[in-house]
């Protein structure tokens, strides 16, 4: 069974965690790209509208008289033909989220997790914890496990840390219970808690 160096903030080893199978499975990158999609779409908002020409301001009466005019016939000034006039199949608000299978979802996610391993993009640290709310303090922490761009995932609220880390441009903090396909892959490094990790192995093997 594989395992993955255990580090504390100053980037040294403290201990090994030994890797469930599930983290060194094939990388099934359809997967990836089915539940991105999904998450995608469900972070629409889907308020674009337009206005049939049922809900065109303008008066109801035929503009001119059908024949002796030399011009079309008209029916209305609120023809989709007529500038300010209605739009024809124009979008509407809709809900464009959906979701996709339990079992698809938990495979991408454990192709995510195996293409870290594989990579050398997976980072454990025994505990994250800071004194105070600076960003600069856990800029520090960041530098000496030579991090650039980084998911960090913890296992619990931590408003201290969370108050720390909501500036940074390149990194992202969730809770273990939030973790996702999308965030997984945007980001380099997966910075994660011994703890966190606990979980998540016990999440994924129900």
């Amino acid at each position: 069974m594989p395992t993955v160096d255990i580090l504390n903030t100053e980037n040294k080893k403290v201990g090994a965690l030994a890797l469930n199978d599930v983290f060194t499975g094939t990388v099934k990158e359809n997967l990836f790209y089915e539940t991105v999609k999904m998450q995608l779409a469900s972070r629409r908002s889907g308020t674009a509208s337009t206005k049939t020409r049922a809900y065109v301001s303008g008066g109801g009466v035929k503009p001119w008289k059908q024949k002796g005019t030399g011009r079309a016939r008209a029916g209305s000034i609120r023809s989709p033909l007529w500038r300010h006039g209605g739009t024809v199949f124009g979008p509407h608000p809709r809900d464009y989220s959906y979701s996709v299978p339990k079992k698809v979802w938990r495979g991408a996610l454990i192709s995510g997790l195996a293409l870290k391993v594989k990579d050398g993009r997976l980072k454990v640290l025994d505990n994250i914890s800071l004194t105070e709310p600076k960003t600069k303090g856990i800029m520090a922490i960041l530098k000496k496990i030579n991090s650039n761009r980084g998911l960090i995932v913890i296992d619990g609220a931590n408003p201290t840390l969370g108050l720390a880390a909501r500036n940074l441009k390149d990194f992202k903090l969730l809770d273990v219970n939030a973790i996702n396909v999308f965030d997984l892959l945007k980001y380099d490094d997966l910075i994660i808690t011994k703890l966190a990790m606990e979980k998540l192995e016990r999440n994924l093997l129900r």
